[in-house]
């Protein structure tokens, strides 16, 4: 058995280092070329109106009894992507690359802006209506409709519903009931009890009750984050500008050993930079999608607007706060604080009342929000593998029983496992991206032609049988439809 997990443990970190870092920055920068980085060039464009339009009564907020709004949507998606790795990844990074590494998370970040963008884009466009008339969308969608590749639509499926146990259960509820142990003290067996009750209500709900709680969880945590880091970069103001100076300077050059700090060559500064940039905000791995394509839209394009801020959010916001704090606090060179520790410490040390709190109850809310959300996922791949009701039941039995067992620190091959997976649902979600890129640049040209500052809506009812598969097949639309045919290629 112990060969079996040191095998898997090799597998999954040759899956996760060099290799996977090429196929995501070449796949991501291949969506930009085939773009015309559309994404950059309408930065302003998406920003007002996505999180500028959250706090009135739009579109942005609407729904139906069947789905959820945009904002739920991208709600659901930022708690299962704002988590461990925008806190204790960071500190990795650094501690491993130095402060150099944050710029490379930035090259990565800026990247997968279009990478996340396109995968939301297709999965709205190829998404369906299910017995209970509710939208189900993913890359499994996307591959089977788009490609008529359902074997590689199975397989994502499959990989997925495995990774999902792992990362979506075993894992946050693990750092979910190590933050309360730290908070109260409380046994991590009553703490597991807890954590299976409160998820059982939660997703018992399914994806409307899971977006509600999303859409009021997700900002309060972050503006607790944030709030506080704010805070401790107006204590270290005066340190800001050689920080920012630390982060651009050591990205190309080694960086010296210092203190507790090894140095790091520059190969090591952009692997660790890359890695986390890449895996700090889920763009590539497929999951995301899922939850986008129940939004309430009348356009994918629009909706895909919402998955490039989402990194941006991720990403260049709050990983790059979490890493100014941490090298202002000068523990990051610090050979007695490690990295799980070095964010918590680095808040500490600005914050001596409620700093190392703050991070604990981040990291509990933040685990806690990718758990529910990471179930979905789950579901969602179990539900295209088969329809069977029994078996979508055993699923949530096991991911209910398994954070609980996670709770405990328990199954860690599992976890392996799960990275392993985790890998394989990129490759053939980035097949997917790659191949129907011609049809990613129709969708924008009819978004750019027939929405974009036009003022005029599409069908919020338009999935791929009654709309966009017309669009995929280069056929002629319908009379009845809003807009007028016209020429995707030019």
């Amino acid at each position: 058995m112990q060969t079996f997990i040191n095998v898997v443990g090799s597998l999954s970190d040759f899956l996760w280092g060099v290799p996977m870092i090429i196929v995501m920055l070449l796949g991501g920068s291949f969506l930009i070329y085939r773009t015309r980085a559309w994404v950059f060039k309408n930065f302003g464009y998406i920003w007002s109106n996505t999180f500028g339009k959250i706090f009135k009564k739009s579109e942005a907020t609407a729904a139906d009894e069947k789905s959820i709004s945009p904002v739920q949507a991208v709600s659901t998606a930022l708690a299962g992507t704002i988590g461990a790795g925008n806190i204790v990844g960071v500190a990795t990074a650094i501690k491993l690359g130095g402060p150099g590494a944050i710029f490379w998370l930035w090259i990565a970040a800026l990247v997968n802006m279009t990478t996340k963008f396109a995968e939301i884009t297709l999965a709205v466009a190829t998404r369906e209506k299910n017995e209970k008339d509710e939208f189900s969308g993913g890359p499994m969608y996307y591959l089977e409709n788009g490609l008529n590749m359902r074997w590689l639509a199975i397989m994502f499926s499959v990989f997925g519903a495995i990774a999902i146990l792992g990362t979506g259960s075993l894992v946050q509820s693990n750092a979910m009931a190590n933050s309360i142990n730290t908070i109260t003290g409380i046994d991590l067996r009553i703490i597991g009890v807890v954590i299976m009750i409160l998820m059982v209500i939660i997703i018992i709900g399914g994806i409307k009750r899971i977006g509600a709680f999303a859409e009021k969880i997700v900002p309060l945590m972050s503006v607790l984050y944030l709030g506080a880091t704010i805070v401790i970069l107006v204590i270290y103001r005066r340190q800001l500008g050689s920080a920012l100076g630390f982060i651009v300077t050591d990205a190309f050059k080694p960086t010296a050993a210092v203190g507790g700090f090894a140095g790091a060559t520059v190969l090591m500064t952009i692997r660790h930079g890359l890695a986390r940039g890449i895996f700090s905000n889920e763009a590539g791995l497929g999951s995301a999608p899922m939850a986008h394509a129940a939004a309430h839209t009348d356009h994918p394009v629009r909706q895909g607007m919402w998955g490039a801020i989402e990194v941006f959010v991720s990403s260049i916001l709050i990983c790059t706060m979490t890493a100014l704090v941490i090298i202002c606090s000068g523990l990051w060179s610090d050979a007695n604080v490690d990295a799980n520790r070095l964010t918590a410490a680095a808040f500490e040390k600005a914050l001596p009342v409620g700093g190392e709190m703050i991070v604990s109850l981040g990291l509990m809310l933040f685990a806690f929000t990718t758990l529910v959300s990471w179930y979905y996922y789950g579901d969602k791949c179990i539900s295209y593998i088969t329809k069977s009701k029994t078996i979508r039941s055993i699923y949530k039995a096991v991911y209910i029983i398994f954070s609980v067992v996670g709770s405990l620190g328990g199954l860690k091959f599992v976890w392996s496992i799960s990275d392993v997976a985790n890998a394989l649902m990129v490759i053939p979600n980035f097949i997917g991206l790659i191949l129907l890129s011609k049809q990613l640049v129709w969708l924008i040209k009819d978004f750019n032609k027939n929405y974009k500052d036009t003022g005029k809506l599409g069908n919020y009812n338009w999935t791929f049988d009654n709309h966009w598969g017309a669009v995929f097949n280069k056929r002629k639309v319908k009379e009845t439809q809003v807009f007028e045919p016209y020429d995707y290629d030019n």
